[in-house]
């Protein structure tokens, strides 16, 4: 919102539940930012994610901001970027809040979770100036988590996030140096232990999905029968062999791609190519960020043609935002146990290693960068090690 800054506005200008500002009409560039706690900044953008604070309000008058606003926009102008010295060290606060998370919201795919554990896990470190935080801050950060029983890999990720960051500020010239090049990750285990599902609990999956499908049929058909008594508008009818609704399809279609849950909401008709029975999952959803080609088998074809029959209208395939409540009711009826969504990727990839797939193909089909992510499942590729070891004796 654009206004003419004034002691009067600024004083109208209550906090909200989230922060907010107004821009300076006189300066276009010269912005006031309220925050939930009431604090109120004046800050200077001369650029989409470029920005900086250069005064409190209470501490400074509009005309003074004002005043520095104009020279250092002018100065940007010139420059491309401000380069006037004098001006206090952005704290790791600000820079979070004034650079990185906007480039992050507007760049970054999986931006709210990575943003938000920032915010979270190192907001003892938001006051302090940007050039002042040490690696030290961060070893001591990881050993009060390690210390606390947090998993190394969990401590990893946090580090992974906060070193984006530092990449970008030293990228930007903000500080000079990075305070976690140097710091080594915490040891973990790589390969970790794989969740699939035995032939057991896959069968009893199966069988509860189709229990579940044949309970909604039922109840469709009885409401329906209700609804005439009363000249009510009928609900769409379930074909005999269709599915109740979207989670047997997305259960089965995982199994049988290997695709992340993320990836899987985000796919449309327009990816699926029957003919060729593929699947492109597109670069703009993808996690990597790289188009990759899905071969559909047998079952993963026959299913989207099904569920395309009772899905018509609709341009994705699975427009649903959440399906934690049936998924842990159809696998509570089938006695799993410890089995996220997440585990059908792994069930996918394990079924291939087990199957004698190379480990450089079941990388390419879970859209894995490195191969390093795909060794964990090389153990379960039968007989490779033992035939290996066979041949000492030979």
């Amino acid at each position: 919102m654009r206004v003419k800054l004034s002691p009067t506005i600024i004083a109208r200008a209550k906090p909200r539940s989230t922060p907010f500002e107004l821009s300076d009409a006189d300066v276009p560039g010269l912005l006031l930012r309220v925050q939930p706690s009431s604090v109120k900044s004046f800050i200077v953008s001369w650029g989409r994610g470029r920005r900086k604070t250069i005064g409190r309000v209470g501490k400074h008058t509009v005309e003074q901001m004002r005043v520095k606003a104009r020279k250092i926009l002018l100065d940007a102008e010139e420059h491309g970027e401000p380069t006037i010295a004098a001006r206090r060290s952005a704290t790791l606060g600000e820079f979070f809040r004034e650079h990185y998370k906007p480039h992050a919201e507007a760049n970054h795919k999986d931006h709210f979770g990575n943003l938000k554990a920032i915010e979270t896990e190192f907001a003892h470190l938001f006051d302090k100036p940007l050039a002042l935080v040490s690696a030290f801050d961060f070893e001591k950060y990881r050993l009060s988590k390690l210390k606390a029983g947090v998993k190394p890999a969990t401590v990893n990720r946090h580090f992974d996030r906060i070193r984006s960051l530092f990449a970008r500020a030293v990228e930007w010239k903000a500080v000079a140096t990075h305070p976690l090049r140097g710091l080594k990750r915490s040891k973990v285990d790589r390969m970790g232990v794989v969740r699939f599902l035995s032939n057991a609990e896959e069968a009893a999956l199966r069988k509860a999905l189709t229990a579940r499908d044949e309970r909604m049929r039922l109840d469709r058909t009885n409401a329906n029968a209700w609804r005439a008594e009363r000249s009510y508008e009928l609900l769409p009818e379930i074909p005999d062999d269709g599915f109740g609704d979207h989670l047997t399809p997305m259960v089965l279609v995982s199994m049988n791609t290997g695709m992340r849950r993320g990836e899987l909401r985000k796919i449309c008709w327009g990816d699926v190519d029957v003919q060729e029975a593929m699947l492109t999952i597109r670069g703009g959803y993808a996690k990597s960020g790289q188009t990759r080609y899905l071969p559909l088998n047998v079952e993963a074809l026959d299913i989207l043609r099904q569920w395309r029959g009772q899905s018509a209208g609709a341009d994705a395939i699975f427009p649903i935002l959440r399906v934690d409540k049936s998924w842990k009711a159809v696998l509570k009826a089938a006695k799993i146990e410890r089995f996220r969504w997440h585990d059908l990727r792994h069930h996918f990839a394990s079924r291939l290693v087990q199957r004698g797939v190379d480990l450089n193909t079941v990388r390419e089909l879970l859209g894995h960068a490195d191969i390093k992510m795909t060794i964990r499942y090389s153990h379960l590729a039968p007989g490779d090690k033992a035939a290996a070891v066979a041949r000492l004796a030979a």
